[in-house]
């Protein structure tokens, strides 16, 4: 047993907890979780914990399924709205074969191993997640109804609102576990509300990312309200996004991205990162837009991309450059994916995000040139005269593209790639076959 482990140990005994939550995700970004008595975690510490992994979305089939997971011992906090009687700590799990090998669907895991390939090359990936949600109604029988809980637009400052006072709490609950919020706020749509996390390395922002979603749904619960990161739950309004800020680093610490020369202070190197994202870009939103829903989301007009470009502050285009600010110093250097949404798993969106930008990188691409412009306003044959390819219209349009995608299919590995593209498959054929709403009201009467 490693120092850090026997730091947590103590860690339990001093904060009196009575219970440990061992957390990992299922492929789709699903929180699992084993709990065990306090008194057992340094067996777990030493041999891991089994568990059936064949009832796991994505994982193993029923003839390989016993699997064991390893806590991350710095990921040790206090779910703080435990009470005293039974306080729980959480630790984040990676999975293992019975053999001690890391499991080739963990998703967390996968996003490891795109980092470890990344620090070969001598950089590191940095992430800053912004994680959009609505907060509804919930009426007598707790069904949940999807009814704004206020009217208020973005950046509304709203004191004695029950929304302000869920993301107060929602703060609250980060800091005391230990991760700085760097900022709340409402959000452009009524109902709709973002949280922002700090700039990390990927695999602290991606744990960030699970912790907050379920942070969330507990600080909303305890308000007798129901938070949903649903992309597109309200026709006719903004959806939810979690745009990502990305920037490479070198190891010793230098922003790979930053150049002070250029019009954008951005580097060759982060040029050849955007390149490649937009050479993947219809691939690559079949992990960062992953739900039949999200795909209603990434339509003109109500600020999320549809159109496979990137300029600086230009809300409209799939990648945005931040303006620069004078005295900012060169880690602002910085480009925003702005396809991803609040369902993604983060830690597949990221791995993929990272190895697409890297594949830019070691074939020395070029984007296009930037565009300026709203994109939103362009007809076709200015998207043609532009260049301009939209980004998939539909999951099976994505999964298509994914499935011919070999960098998209390396990052994520054999295992993962394929589970993936046969869950997804049945998620469209499923919605392709149903018969909606709008359906009825449109053809029943009429034909």
């Amino acid at each position: 047993m490693d120092s850090k482990s026997r730091d947590v140990l103590a860690k339990v005994d001093e904060d009196q907890v009575r219970f440990i939550s061992l957390q990992f995700t299922d492929l789709f970004g699903t929180v699992k979780n084993v709990m065990v008595p306090a008194n057992r975690l340094k067996g777990v510490f030493e041999s891991g914990q089994n568990f059936d992994g064949s009832s796991i979305e994505g994982f193993a089939r029923i003839y390989e399924s016993d699997m064991v997971l390893r806590p991350d011992a710095d990921t040790y906090c206090i779910l703080p709205w435990t009470t005293a009687e039974e306080r729980t700590a959480r630790l984040i799990c990676d999975v293992y074969d019975t053999a001690g090998r890391p499991f080739p669907g963990d998703p967390r895991n996968i996003l490891k191993q795109n980092l470890a390939s990344a620090r070969t090359l001598g950089y590191i990936f940095n992430t800053g997640p912004e994680v959009e949600f609505f907060l509804f109604q919930v009426d007598g029988t707790h069904k949940v109804i999807p009814v704004t809980q206020d009217v208020g637009s973005y950046f509304d400052f709203s004191p004695l609102d029950l929304a302000s006072k869920v993301r107060r709490l929602i703060s609250s609950y980060m800091l005391e576990m230990g991760i700085e919020v760097e900022a709340t706020h409402h959000e452009v749509a009524p109902g709709q509300h973002e949280v922002d996390f700090r700039y990390a390395d990927a695999l602290h922002s991606a744990d960030e990312v699970i912790t907050l979603r379920y942070v969330i749904k507990a600080a909303a619960a305890a308000n007798g309200l129901y938070a949903t990161f649903m992309p597109k739950p309200i026709r006719g309004i903004n959806g939810s996004g979690m745009h990502t800020h990305q920037s490479l680093s070198t190891t010793d610490g230098r922003n790979a991205f930053f150049d002070a020369d250029d019009p954008y202070h951005l580097s060759p190197i982060a040029y050849s990162f955007i390149a490649g994202q937009i050479k993947h870009a219809r691939a690559l939103s079949a992990i960062v837009a992953p739900t039949v829903n999200s795909y209603k989301r990434l339509v003109a007009g109500y600020e999320a991309p549809a159109y496979v470009c990137w300029g600086q502050v230009n809300r409209s285009a799939l990648i945005r450059i931040p303006g620069y600010l004078p005295g900012a110093g060169q880690q602002s250097a910085r480009c925003e994916l702005r396809c991803p949404d609040p369902g993604a798993n983060p830690y597949l969106a990221f791995a993929a995000m990272l190895a697409v930008g890297l594949d830019g990188i070691q074939q020395g691409l070029t984007p296009p040139p930037p565009v300026e412009e709203n994109v939103y306003e362009y007809d076709s044959r200015a998207l043609r005269d532009h260049n301009i390819e939209s980004l998939p219209g539909t999951l099976d349009e994505a999964l298509v593209e994914m499935e011919n995608d070999k960098v998209i299919a390396q990052a994520l590995g054999e295992h993962t790639f394929r589970r993936y593209l046969e869950a997804k498959r049945l998620e469209w054929d499923e919605y392709r076959t149903q018969v909606t709403p709008w359906e009825l009201e449109r053809y029943l009467t009429m034909l």
